[in-house]
């Protein structure tokens, strides 16, 4: 962005066209004609001799009152045209880098994301709490490409829409909680609902990563028939499926094996990546987890373009307050005469 005119090292006027406004009270006084005085209602010859000497001491005391008015209220006039001229404060210029990438990750937040069976520092810890140490470590990597974050269960929701501000989408995946877009997986709908903020940017390289450990359960939308509609539109979806093999659970007979991931669709994920150009990942523990995401780092590394950016900060609000401040003063201050 470019600023046309600086009178101090990183001070700025956006809109120094204002300052031509700031004789705008003098021409105002000097055109328009002066307000009709009131003449007296009664007329007394003898008026003069009233007049005192500690009278016109009064009257001199009150014009230097009037000028300091006039004075505050031109100061006043003067911070209003200031403010509106927006000054800011330009910094240092940083380098920013860019991918032009557009990368949106769906995030299961369905009942089946509460079993633990995942380790993570040596706890056993739920599915989404592995989700949200590996994937916020891939988020915080993905400097230069825009992030989104679609939440989905029963229903899909968008927590974070494309943005550079990783920081923000990570820390919004780490408040997510299961159960909180209901207890079903509509896998359909939350690629829809992807691919609809997707498209809205144009001349982008588009991904989408979805993560679930389920079938598609609820919602309107076939995942089948959204990956081919991504496909047409140039987006790779890859997909996650997140979940054990198998996992001992106490019984009356002491311990026995189930597959805590019966359920996993896996034919579908992987049709839906094999559609779209894209990649079916198996997670099956937190390792594996890791070398998914370090795969697709690898599979969609980040562009090395460098852009200058200066950070800008508004700084009308000083002027203007103060004078905001300076009028209520000289309205007191007429008030009190």
């Amino acid at each position: 962005m470019e600023y046309g005119w600086s009178w101090l090292t990183g001070l700025t006027w956006q809109w120094a066209w204002a300052f031509v406004l700031l004789p705008l009270p003098w021409l105002y006084r000097r055109v328009l004609p002066p307000a009709r005085r009131q003449t007296a209602a009664l007329y007394i010859p003898f008026a003069g001799d009233y007049v005192l000497q500690e009278n016109e001491q009064l009257a001199r005391g009150a014009v230097r009152h009037r000028n300091w008015q006039l004075a505050l209220a031109w100061l006043a006039w003067a911070l209003l045209v200031a403010a509106a001229a927006r000054p800011v404060w330009v910094g240092e210029a940083m380098q920013l880098s860019l991918s032009g990438r557009d990368l949106m990750m769906a995030v299961d937040l369905s009942g089946s994301m509460q079993i633990q069976d995942f380790m993570l520092h040596g706890q056993t810890v739920d599915r989404l709490t592995a989700t949200k140490a590996v994937a916020g470590d891939f988020i915080r990597r993905r400097k230069g490409d825009r992030i989104g974050l679609i939440l989905f269960g029963s229903r899909a929701y968008v927590q974070a829409p494309l943005t550079f501000d990783v920081t923000t989408v990570n820390t919004l995946l780490q408040e997510s909680a299961i159960g909180l877009a209901g207890r079903e997986t509509a896998i359909g709908d939350a690629m829809g609902l992807a691919l609809k903020r997707m498209t809205q940017q144009k001349d982008t390289q588009k991904v989408l990563i979805l993560l679930t450990d389920g079938v598609n359960t609820a919602g309107e939308l076939k995942p089948l028939e959204v990956a081919d509609i991504a496909a047409q539109k140039g987006i790779r979806i890859y997909t996650i499926g997140i979940g054990a093999s198998e996992m001992l659970v106490p019984s009356l007979f002491g311990s026995r094996r189930i597959n805590p991931s019966r359920d996993l669709d896996e034919g579908t994920l992987q049709a839906i990546a094999e559609r779209t150009g894209g990649k079916y990942f198996r997670a099956m523990d937190t390792a594996q987890f890791e070398r998914i995401y370090q795969q697709i780092d690898q599979l969609e590394p980040l562009e090395r373009d460098q852009r200058l950016f200066r950070p800008v900060h508004a700084l009308y609000v000083w002027p203007l307050s103060l004078a905001m401040a300076l009028a209520l003063l000289v309205f007191w201050l007429r008030q009190r005469t």
